[in-house]
């Protein structure tokens, strides 16, 4: 029964080659240095020469060596009593030269020609009435350094490979040292300590203790005084080159190494344990009693494999389940709705798989909504766009052919309005921006097992693009609505714009405040306090004046509307004034004059904020400025104040017309020098370059109450379009996705296609349902293993 251990490994370790198990089988690994002999050991075990040789690094793949022992039947002999057989040939080799030939084939074919290495291994099987069960793995020779074309990383690529096949706890490893070498300089036992420190799996083999020096052996070694070992160590003597070349036979060589060791007087007496036949009694016991300890831990093994081979075949699903119709509408049903709930849970935050490292689902709309967005209209600056020539020629074109004695509403409209549209861009982009993150989201939702049908999956992913695509344009239709919304009304009754205007007047009059000039020590009353009643007459005469003075129009001007909403507050102001001058004696008291002199009465603040909107005579702001006096004397001088400079160009036609004729007759060429207006006219002060006081507070009033208005709207719009897109696009999706889902897909006609699997996963089922197979069939042979003990 000891036998049939070996041969069942050997067929397990068949099976798992072909599957790609993982269960490591009891082997022996052969490793040693270049040239130490470990191929003639080989073929000295096996009887025949099979292996390549030559110069530099011969075994490039490692070569899985099956040796199985096939008695030969005397009453039914068969023709060959030795063969091999390879794994990737279904092809029996009864000429060993051709398996040589084979092998280097196969080692050109998957390592190259350019002496690299490779790890994928060549399974050899060899049926002899010669040999005992074995499985040795031949592997390629360490070196040191590369010779000829071999890689300049040969030294490390061939110790990592060693050093996969030697650490696992199932291999017993025999590593082959010359003997006319130092033992302290053997690789194979440095790197057979690294895995086995205690040297409890490795067994020693001397090779060529024909060729130590005359004088020298290696009794010591051999007996385990030296370097001891569990397993010992054991000395061989194999076929010299010269042996090779002259054919000689393998019989022949074992009797030579027979009478070696009988003949030698340091090995006389240990020579019935040491030579090929017993390396290769040893081994066999060796691997036997391996597989006897191992066979729990295999069984173990075994068991865990089974139940991971299980577990991946039940993500696959069970490929019955797609011939029948009722079960296949039961899988659609059942994966939709978890489509639909994995994509609505992604959004609200609620998914399981809610990533800890970056912002995904939901969390990326609302980044959308309060980082991108929200930065982008702050960003926005009302007036950026806006210069004084455009709002002074935006207030000359809104007062017709009549001068403006206020600042127009129309002109605060027409600035105002595509100022608000500045909100519209940002806005679609941002529904864009939450459409592709939906969009990104539907493709993200997947599942292992949807994963099997990708047509189902693209179909799925189809219909909810389809669905957000329908909802994209409802949705950007009601936000470009919204700023529509805004600029179709300016409400400038707005409780924020009302504060807003209330401000912008106080900062226009405050950088025109005039500071009347003192008044002679002779008019001085002897009182400090008279002077309190000749200022409430002034302001009540001017507030009759101003009355009177006032016409009564029909349109509004912001300036009117600004002047009504901050007379409360100034009324406030000049009594808080004459309050804090009655209480403070020590102040000195303000001029006074008769009513009568223009321009030395003190103006009141309410004049001072009328006087802003007047003409020149007795309305318009009093300033001591340069530019104010170079204006008024030039205005005094002229008469008329320009406000607009004719930019066409000279052209020919404009100085004809119906009064040419005119000049010639009575010399008065009045009439010819008025010639017709050209196409462009831009408005201008009566300087040409800088405003007027009147101007600069124009363009100040107008500038401030945009500013003001375009705040209001962007906290409106930066409210309004997340809402809009959370409920048109988002809610609305996330409602009806699952109803979508259902109307558009589950349809019998197309069960059979959408549940069309991969071929690659088909591939991968079959392959794992047999090597479950191969696992449960594995597991019940070796329970019923009767192990002997030895």
């Amino acid at each position: 029964m000891d036998s049939d251990l070996i041969k069942l490994v050997n067929k397990l370790q068949d099976t798992f080659h072909n599957l790609g198990g993982e269960l490591d089988m009891p082997q022996l690994v052969v490793v040693g240095s270049q040239s130490a002999g470990k191929s003639s050991v080989l073929e000295t075990i096996v009887g025949r020469d099979f292996l390549p040789r030559g110069s530099g690094i011969i075994t490039r793949r490692p070569l899985v060596l099956q040796l199985i022992h096939s008695p030969i039947s005397e009453d039914n002999p068969p023709p060959y009593p030795e063969w091999g057989q390879f794994l990737h040939l279904d092809k029996r080799f009864t000429d060993f030269d051709e398996i040589r030939k084979e092998i280097e084939q196969e080692t050109f074919r998957v390592a190259g020609q350019n002496k690299g290495i490779s790890k994928l291994p060549i399974s050899l099987r060899i049926y002899s009435p010669n040999v005992l069960d074995l499985t040795l793995v031949d592997l390629p020779g360490l070196t040191k350094i590369p010779v000829g074309d071999q890689p300049s990383d040969i030294e490390r690529q061939i110790r990592n490979l060693v050093s996969e096949y030697i650490s696992k706890a199932n291999s017993v490893i025999l590593a082959v040292s010359p003997a006319n070498v130092d033992l302290a300089n053997s690789e194979s036992l440095k790197l057979a300590r690294s895995v086995d420190p205690q040297g409890r799996r490795t067994i020693g083999v001397l090779t060529k203790l024909d060729l130590m020096d005359a004088g020298t052996n290696a009794l010591d070694i051999l007996t385990g005084r030296v370097y001891p070992l569990k397993l010992g160590f054991i000395g061989v003597v194999n076929r010299s080159q010269q042996d090779i070349n002259s054919a000689k036979s393998m019989s022949d060589a074992l009797d030579s190494e027979t009478e070696f060791f009988k003949n030698h007087p340091a090995y006389r007496n240990i020579a019935h344990k040491n030579g090929t036949k017993y390396l290769a009694q040893s081994l066999n016991k060796v691997l036997m009693n391996h597989i006897r300890e191992k066979l729990p831990d295999m069984k173990a093994r075994l068991n865990t494999l089974m139940g991971q081979a299980q577990q991946e075949l039940n993500s696959f699903g069970d490929a019955a389940v797609f011939g029948d119709k009722n079960q296949q509408g039961g899988l659609i049903l059942r994966l939709m709705t978890q489509f639909a709930r994995d994509f609505v849970s992604s959004i609200e935050g609620t998914n399981v798989a809610v990533s800890t490292k970056e912002l995904s689902g939901g969390a990326r709309i609302y980044y959308i909504f309060n980082d991108v967005f929200g930065n982008a209209l702050l960003s926005l600056n009302a007036t950026q766009n806006l210069d004084n020539q455009d709002i002074r020629t935006a207030i000359r074109n809104s007062t017709g052919p009549r001068p403006s004695l206020f600042v127009p509403e129309v002109a605060f409209d027409l600035l105002v309005k595509p100022q608000i549209k500045l909100l519209e861009a940002p806005s679609l982009r941002c529904v864009e921006l939450v459409y592709e993150e939906l969009v990104k989201i539907c493709h993200n939702c997947t599942s292992v097992e949807l994963q099997r049908f990708p047509r189902l999956h693209a179909q799925l992913i189809d219909v909810v693009s389809d669905l957000l695509r329908e909802r994209l344009g409802p949705t950007s239709d009601y936000t470009q609505s919204l700023i529509d919304i805004q600029a179709a009304y300016i409400n400038t009754n707005h409780p924020a714009f009302i504060s807003g205007s209330a401000m912008a007047a106080a900062q226009t009059q405050s950088p025109h405040k005039i500071q009347p000039p003192p008044r002679p020590a002779s008019a001085e009353p002897l009182n400090g306090h008279d002077h309190i009643d000749d200022e409430e007459d002034d302001v009540s005469d001017s507030n009759a004046s101003t009355s009177s003075v006032i016409p009564r129009n029909d349109s509004r001007s912001v300036s009117s509307t600004v002047h009504d909403r901050a007379r409360a507050s100034t009324s406030k102001a000049i009594k808080h004034s004459k309050h804090l001058s009655s209480h403070h004696p020590s102040q000195p008291p303000r001029p006074h004059s008769s009513t009568g002199a223009s321009g030395s009465s003190p103006p009141t603040a309410r004049e001072t904020f009328l006087n802003l909107f007047f003409g020149q005579n007795g309305t318009a702001p009093v300033a001591h400025s340069a530019a104010a006096n170079r204006s008024q004397s030039s205005a005094s001088h002229t008469g008329i104040i320009p406000i607009g400079k004719d930019v066409s160009g000279e052209d020919p036609s404009l100085t004809a017309g119906i009064m040419s004729g005119a000049r010639t007759l009575d010399g008065n060429n009045t009439a010819y020098e008025m010639k017709s207006l050209g196409r462009h006219i831009e408005a201008i002060s009566n300087d040409g370059s800088q405003l007027t006081m009147r101007e600069e507070m124009e363009v100040n009033l107008i500038r401030s109450l945009i500013t003001s208005y375009f705040g209001i709207v962007r906290q409106t719009i930066l409210d309004l379009v997340p809402k809009a897109i959370m409920h048109f696009l988002v809610n609305h999706t996330s409602q009806q996705v699952q109803n979508r889902l259902v109307a558009s897909l589950y349809k019998p006609e197309l069960f059979a296609e959408m549940l069309n699997e991969d071929e690659t996963l088909v591939a991968e089922r079959t392959r794992i349902k047999a090597l479950l197979d191969a696992y449960k069939e594995a597991f019940k042979t070796l329970s019923d293993v009767n192990v002997k003990a030895s």
